[in-house]
């Protein structure tokens, strides 16, 4: 039955919504309804409670239920608000562009950390395979000092970065957009000028099964890694010297078994490795390099 068949407050709608969502077999089917709900609404947060009172329109209800069928058919609810946080920014996101998660929050906040222990503060930072621009729009929101260059080989994939730039605000002033592959997008003017390089490159190996939710709906230019899943971390190492200035840092985000095999590559590059970071969960997550 549709949800749209008749007049009903959001209470109800949340009600039968969860309904579906459980009997399709989702194990956060209220999480996910309160999502839904939210966005088809506009009672967001503090005002959910207060909505959930109120009676909804045809055209709220036609929404919501549009909504649910692509959840039903197994897209990630990411995809079908069409935006997610991260780090505070509301950034777009959709099928050519990976879906923003805690562990590149991680990668972010490790990249703004490096930047405040410079002197002054701030730099020239290259986001590698921006995707959504998630993490360098972070640090362009979270350090005022910090130029911000964000790169991508998939034209649909900047095209979401730009759309979330310009919701960015006045930080979107010190940020600019290049595309290419990895360091070929770059404008000769940076050699050797980069503080920090920070990248989520693909990093699943080829033959590594992926969650259906994974695998049928985010793009596999942005997930799979070669053989070993180390062939963007490869291209990144490999080129990072040139760029970097002195004592410049390289922030990769890779798969915690991929730490050895990264850290081998740089230090054959004339890299020092600095440290591995664990994300939110404790895995390792994040291998940081530095120029000699």
């Amino acid at each position: 039955m549709s949800l749209a068949a008749e007049p009903v407050t959001w209470g109800d709608v949340a009600f039968e919504a969860a309904h579906r969502l459980r009997e399709a077999g989702a194990a956060d089917a209220q999480a996910q309804v309160r999502r839904l709900v939210e966005q088809a609404s506009g009672y967001e947060g503090g005002e959910y409670y207060v909505g959930l009172t109120k009676a909804a329109t045809q055209r709220q209800l036609a929404y919501l239920d549009s909504m649910l069928a692509r959840l039903q058919a197994g897209e990630p609810l990411q995809y079908v608000l069409g935006r997610w946080g991260f780090r505070g920014l509301d950034l777009m996101v959709g099928p050519t562009v990976l879906i923003p998660r805690p562990e590149t929050e991680t990668l972010a906040g490790l990249a703004i950390a490096e930047l405040s222990r410079r002197d002054p503060p701030g730099g020239v930072v290259v986001d590698l395979g921006t995707g959504s621009g998630a993490v360098g729009l972070a640090v362009a929101a979270e350090c005022e000092t910090a130029r911000v260059v964000l790169t991508d080989v998939s034209s649909d994939a900047l095209g979401v970065a730009q759309a979330n730039l310009a919701g960015l605000g006045r930080a979107a002033v010190r940020v600019s957009i290049w595309q290419g592959s990895w360091f070929d997008a770059l404008p000769q003017s940076l050699v050797g000028m980069v503080d920090v390089v920070v990248s989520n490159p693909p990093y699943v190996r080829d033959d590594e099964a992926l969650p259906a939710d994974v695998a049928d709906w985010e793009p596999a230019l942005a997930l799979r890694g070669g053989p070993d899943g180390l062939d963007g971390a490869r291209q990144i190492l490999a080129d990072a010297v040139k760029w970097l200035n002195a004592r410049g840092s390289v922030l990769l985000e890779l798969s915690p078994d991929q730490m050895d095999g990264a850290a081998g590559i740089a230090m054959a590059q004339g890299l020092t490795v600095e440290a591995v970071h664990s994300d939110l969960a404790g895995r390792n997550r994040v291998l940081q390099c530095r120029s000699q």
